[in-house]
């Protein structure tokens, strides 16, 4: 089968155009949310991130919560995905080792509290990854606009 085909093909199957909306609403939904805890934990956010070394906790933490919210709405609407999906992906990956290093804790509570931390992250960002490898194909039900 040709990559032309492969693409053309995405969504040929009954429901799976509705299904792959279904998954971009969960998906882009709880990013979106995430963001918001952001917002609505700003302080206790910022002062977990400023624990961990992060510069400017504060400021970084609402970054990265406007990342969110704009990359799940992104996801949600299909629009901007190529952007919207990357950022989310970088961002999940670096949250995954430079906020919640389970080998660097010591007491077995947190360290499991930080590796699940981690395994979430990594596991969101290979579905990120995995829109991202679509984002050159029309995505159904989208709003449809973006840089490529």
């Amino acid at each position: 089968m040709s990559y032309l085909a492969l693409q053309t093909g995405a969504f040929a199957s009954p429901g799976s155009a509705e299904l792959f909306l279904l998954a971009r609403v969960l998906f882009g939904g709880v990013l979106a949310f995430m963001g918001l805890n952001h917002f609505t934990n700003l302080g206790d956010m910022a002062g977990y991130a400023g624990m961990k070394g992060v510069p400017a906790p504060r400021s970084a933490v609402a970054f990265t919560g406007g990342l969110l919210v704009l990359g799940g709405l992104s996801v949600v609407a299909g629009a901007y995905v190529v952007l919207g999906t990357g950022a989310i992906a970088l961002f999940l990956l670096a949250s995954a080792v430079g906020m919640h290093d389970f080998w660097a804790v010591e007491d077995p509570q947190q360290q499991q509290t930080e590796m699940t931390q981690f395994l979430k992250n990594v596991t969101l960002a290979g579905a990120a990854v995995g829109l991202l490898a679509l984002g050159g194909v029309a995505w159904p039900y989208s709003v449809g606009v973006g840089l490529f």
